[in-house]
């Protein structure tokens, strides 16, 4: 029982940056805006975050300096596709291309350094409780803050006007223009708040999950995080479980390997992308659905003059 108990602890640890990541890649697409960018985002606020780390000592500062680091290259990735009208799919694979070269540059300084063993934050009491008190309440505190973050996202997008505004949007910014609304600066709100979510994730992996630098560690998470959209049809709380089921097949791998199934680790290396192309293709075989739920301006470039 206290081997399933910390393999559920493992899953929501692994979890906590994909969600963090794809609920701020919800909020840029619920404002109709694709950005392609998260892998880059992320490893730039990952080394960002690492320093900070590593000269401070604080987590809390770490995970500011990531949030700042990733909402700057999200605001730069706004102007450029808000305002200049550059192709949101090209120039989202640019700033990954360019997050990742900067990012190994930046980090060589820090390559084989590693942050201090870090301490346990168990919950007065609530870390006693047998089996949820070692699966849910011995986590740092990030891990129970994206819950938290992920239900006040879902009560702001569905339960407040401003939600609705940028839901309206990312659905019609014609429409939200003709009304008064500021279609340009509310999306890029939206795109720097990502941005933002996107920089603590990378943060999280830099600094908590593993604390230590290695160039490219994110390793594809930022991919991960973009499919979770599709995956959670654009609704927080699917995304915060879609996190979880791919945290939990990442953990399973290290799970399998230590009790000695005999399987190639290659293979279970693979296994979280490989559950990522299985999910994408079963929702795909229903395009109708995608089309119902998916935001009608995702990925289309708005001029208020046109």
């Amino acid at each position: 029982m206290n081997e399933i108990a910390l393999l559920l602890a493992a899953t929501l640890h692994a979890g906590t940056p994909l969600a963090l990541a794809g609920l701020g890649l919800l909020i840029n697409e619920r404002a109709g805006v694709l950005n392609l960018g998260a892998e880059g985002l992320m490893l730039m606020a990952a080394v960002a975050g690492f320093a900070a780390a590593f000269h401070t000592g604080s987590d809390t500062v770490a995970f500011i300096a990531a949030a700042g680091v990733g909402a700057l290259a999200a605001a730069l990735f706004g102007a450029l596709v808000i305002w200049l009208g550059t192709n949101q799919y090209a120039t989202g694979l640019a700033l990954s291309i360019f997050g990742a070269g900067l990012s190994a540059f930046v980090g060589v300084r820090y390559v084989g350094k590693k942050l201090e063993d870090r301490v346990e934050h168990p919950i007065a009491f609530l870390s006693d409780i047998p089996f949820i008190g070692t699966a849910v309440f011995k986590q740092h505190p990030m891990v129970l803050l994206t819950v938290l973050i992920t239900a006040g996202v879902a009560w702001w997008l569905f339960r407040t006007r401003s939600g609705l505004v940028l839901r309206s949007i990312g659905e019609s910014p014609e429409s939200a223009h003709a009304l008064g609304y500021r279609v340009r600066w509310l999306r890029l709100g939206a795109v720097m708040t990502g941005g933002g979510l996107c920089g603590v994730a990378g943060a999280y992996l830099s600094v908590v999950y593993a604390p230590l630098w290695v160039e490219g560690m994110i390793a594809g998470k930022g991919w991960i995080a973009l499919a979770l959209t599709t995956f959670a049809t654009w609704r927080p709380a699917r995304v915060l479980l879609g996190a979880y089921l791919f945290g939990g097949v990442t953990m399973l791998q290290f799970y399998l390997q230590a009790i000695g199934v005999n399987v190639a680790s290659q293979f279970l290396t693979m296994m979280p992308y490989l559950a990522t192309i299985i999910v994408l293709v079963l929702i795909s075989r229903n395009p109708t659905w995608i089309r119902i739920n998916m935001p009608s301006s995702i990925g289309k470039p708005f001029y208020p003059g046109s």
